[in-house]
């Protein structure tokens, strides 16, 4: 199940790339598509402060630059792989307790937040194809099949 993690997770970081890289390249997307890259980077960094139990040093909507967002992108990989490469299989199942950003109190399953953080980020990635396509670039694929074909 761990190595099934990993691969979801290095195939959000693949699909994450292709769309900062869309981004950057379509800069008439960039008012309306940024706050939503950021929330999806920042969603993801907030889900691993969790499961490492410190805080997250971003809100779940933050204000960050393209770069930023490029940095953060990397610094969840970085951080996700190392998580899952220290993480024990019976570890999946342990609760993990925390508030959302609106203060109320949950418990949730580290099998159940890397599934959460796994399907998270292809919702937004689907905005954020759509808005770069109305603003005039080019929409990426960033479906898992593409990422399994490139990476088998």
């Amino acid at each position: 199940m761990k190595a099934y993690f990993q691969r979801l997770l290095a195939y959000a970081a693949w699909a994450s790339r292709r769309v900062i890289s869309a981004v950057r390249a379509t800069p008439e997307a960039h008012a309306e598509a940024m706050p939503l890259l950021a929330h999806m980077l920042a969603a993801e960094h907030v889900w691993l402060a969790r499961l490492e139990h410190r805080e997250p040093t971003h809100a779940v909507w933050p204000t960050l630059s393209l770069e930023q967002c490029a940095t953060l992108a990397d610094e969840n990989q970085a951080g996700y792989q190392a998580f899952l490469s220290q993480l024990d299989e019976s570890r999946l199942t342990e609760l993990i307790r925390y508030s959302n950003s609106r203060g109320d109190s949950f418990a949730t399953s580290v099998a159940d937040i890397l599934t959460h953080v796994a399907l998270h980020g292809p919702y937004h990635r689907g905005q954020l194809a759509k808005i770069i396509a109305r603003c005039g670039g080019t929409a990426i694929n960033t479906d898992f099949i593409m990422f399994e074909r490139e990476h088998s």
